[in-house]
């Protein structure tokens, strides 16, 4: 099975080199857990492989046999800049790393039809207040899914793409969108992403969502790697559970190998190599 790296060198090396082609993965954690790190780590280390080898060769080391690395890295935003996304990053990773991986990495914004129909002022989030001449234009106002999902028709195909975040979505949940909404544009996706042949990675915070409304979300996607926190006398260590994944949860099965403690440090996020949890 054709492989894609998930920029996570540890875990695309005991996964057969990175997630299968044409899959759709949620990340789905606990706040501070590990998921929104995972995401940045993925598009830095993937936006890397072109802008900087010896960078690439230090954080990550080498790619696995016959993976296919992505034509292009983009990540899409409903709520934060790309100023903001990249500050963050830094605060995570080396900066270095940071600076080369993000020239490769395509940044799009859907504040504007994210917010459009909210009480946010128009000047927090538009780059400027339209004059009369736009007035037209704005009133033929663009959903956030269908711009969602005129971008990823338009860019996914061939390439890694994070979508930051479901939880934003979810956020809107009113007349103007429902979770069944969601769960059924994730259905979608999953459909097409199988002939794009890239790999979707789809951030979320559990905190929020009761168990069967995350478990529809779980259903509608190829994947599930659940970031949470556990406790151990006095310390807490965050841990990654591999819930389902097509074309991998059986190798790890195999191996008995379903959770891993993890660790963020300055090559981002990464399986820790203290211990795995059977």
């Amino acid at each position: 099975m054709e492989r894609m790296p998930l920029g996570i060198s540890r875990l695309d090396r005991i996964i057969g080199g990175g997630a299968p082609v044409g899959s759709v993965v949620l990340l789905a954690g606990e706040s501070g857990a590990g998921a929104r790190e995972f995401c940045y780590t993925s598009a830095a280390m993937n936006g890397l492989v072109e802008t900087d080898a010896d960078l690439f060769d230090l954080y990550y080391g080498d790619l696995e046999p016959e993976v296919t690395v992505p034509d292009a890295v983009h990540y899409v935003s409903f709520t934060d800049e790309r100023r903001a996304i990249v500050d963050e990053m830094e605060v995570v990773m080396d900066e270095d790393l940071v600076r080369s991986g993000v020239d490769d990495v395509s940044f799009v914004e859907l504040a504007e039809e994210y917010f459009q129909l909210t009480p946010v002022p128009t000047d927090w989030y538009a780059d400027g207040m339209a004059d009369i001449t736009e007035l037209g234009t704005h009133n033929e106002r663009t959903d956030v899914l269908e711009a969602l999902g005129d971008y990823l028709t338009e860019h996914a195909t061939g390439n890694l793409v994070v979508i930051d975040s479901l939880t934003d979505l979810i956020a809107l949940a009113d007349d103007r969108l429902d979770l069944s909404d969601l769960t059924v544009l994730l259905k979608g996706l999953k459909r097409a992403s199988h002939r794009w042949g890239g790999v979707i990675l789809l951030l979320i915070n559990s905190d929020p969502l009761e168990p069967t409304d995350l478990g529809r979300l779980k259903e509608a996607t190829d994947g599930t790697l659940l970031f949470e926190w556990e406790s151990g006398g006095s310390e807490r260590s965050r841990t990654l559970v591999v819930e389902q994944f097509r074309g991998v949860l059986s190798r790890l099965e195999d191996e008995n190998i379903v959770r891993f403690e993890t660790e963020i440090h300055d090559g981002g996020f990464d399986i820790s190599n203290v211990r795995k949890i059977r």
